[in-house]
């Protein structure tokens, strides 16, 4: 093999994460919007979860976490406060997934788990459960990598608080 068209190691971990930044950005991006299209039906959705009571909470999530969704993705997909956005999307991702999980253990009674569908209001309609599931750990995995502190690459301003280094 042709030492030449080998890619450094750090290169090619660059490139996953820088990957990685945006599919989870266009991922939450489109579901987010897809949510925020459709607040009645994304209302009823949370309502099936019984994890909030009060009629102003539910609305308030209804119409506040797509567009806060919206917003990490598109401060990942800019390259914006990557770190941050990746932790406010893993205390989003794993409280939900648990939800879920959750929730599909309820219907697990005279069916195979796998086999279990629903709507769980993540805005792409009914799917299998164990995907979802999967979908999500895999999700939290690449958030996780990211607030490692990988995917400098390609940002237009990774920290908020670090002050661009000048040449002086």
């Amino acid at each position: 093999m042709n030492p030449s068209l080998l890619l450094p190691r750090g290169r090619i971990a660059d490139t996953a994460t820088v990957l990685a930044r945006f599919l989870i950005g266009a991922v939450f991006v489109y579901m987010g919007l897809s949510k925020a299209l459709q607040p009645v039906e994304f209302l009823k959705m949370v309502r099936q979860y019984d994890a909030v009571q009060s009629p102003f909470l539910l609305n308030t999530i209804a119409a506040g976490l797509p567009w806060f969704e919206v917003l990490c993705g598109a401060l990942l997909l800019a390259g914006i406060a990557v770190r941050g956005s990746a932790l406010i999307l893993i205390c989003m991702l794993v409280p939900f997934t648990w939800m879920v999980l959750h929730r599909a253990l309820s219907l697990h009674v005279d069916i195979p788990f796998c086999a279990i569908k629903f709507d769980c209001g993540c805005g792409v309609g009914e799917v299998p459960i164990c995907r979802k599931l999967l979908e999500n750990a895999a999700l939290i995995l690449m958030s996780v990598w990211l607030l490692a502190g990988r995917g400098r690459k390609l940002c237009l301003r990774y920290s908020l608080w670090q002050r661009p280094k000048r040449d002086v």
